[in-house]
């Protein structure tokens, strides 16, 4: 199966194009692309991975769904295109930021230069439709995005995965913190920031970890 994404992430994902489950998602968000309002536009699926090739990456935030608004999707977890308002949760990383390191905010939500750095932001499913979160779940996404994260988790050494919320808790399970530095906090959604998003310092922490393992530091 001919699937658009970039080349070294295609040498070590080829194995999951094979699979049922992958066969039958293709034709899932195919047909609900021709149905459907459906986020991000379809050459944004891969972004994330797109930006980030396997062997450059330090850091892996997992996010759960990508925004179902207009506009605001573009294939990073947690960003939003240039000009759009940025959503609570983003709001409050950025408070996090400040406070953490103290980085003013920035003027657009769009995270491609964390991207560019080698942060993957990367969502457990990669699509959604138009005002429906979670409508893309269980539908094979949640299989793909495992086989990313165990696929870093036991070729490299040295990453930060940062996992903010229970989900992404459960999502990063397995990974061996021998190995990787895990940094694991309440979702900054404001639901639940309050509950210790705020005060996490994962910013500081993870450049902190990447400079005693003489890896360039992100600038966030």
């Amino acid at each position: 199966m001919n699937v658009q994404i970039e080349d070294s992430w295609k040498e070590q994902l080829q194995p999951e194009f094979e699979k049922d489950y992958f066969r039958a998602l293709t034709e899932f968000v195919k047909n609900e692309y021709t149905t459907y309002q459906i986020y991000p536009p379809g050459k944004l699926i891969f972004n994330a991975f797109n930006l980030c090739p396997f062997d450059k990456i330090k850091v892996v935030i997992i996010g759960q769904d990508p925004y179902h608004g207009p506009g605001q999707a573009h294939g990073l977890c947690f960003s939003v295109n240039d000009g759009i308002p940025f959503p609570p949760s983003l709001v409050n990383i950025f408070k996090e930021i400040k406070s953490d390191i103290g980085t003013e905010p920035p003027t657009t939500g769009n995270l491609t230069r964390w991207a560019e750095q080698g942060v993957l932001l990367l969502n457990a499913t990669l699509t959604v439709r138009a005002h429906q979160a979670g409508s893309h779940q269980r539908k094979g996404w949640e299989s793909f995005t495992d086989a990313a994260i165990r696929a870093l988790a036991e070729q490299r050494e040295h990453l930060v995965f940062i996992l903010w919320g229970a989900y992404a808790q459960k999502k990063g399970a397995f990974i061996d913190r021998n190995k990787h530095l895990v940094l694991s906090s309440a979702h900054p959604s404001p639901l639940s920031a309050h509950n210790g998003f705020f005060g996490n310092k994962h910013f500081s922490r993870a450049n902190e970890y990447l400079k005693a393992n003489n890896i360039q530091e992100i600038n966030w």
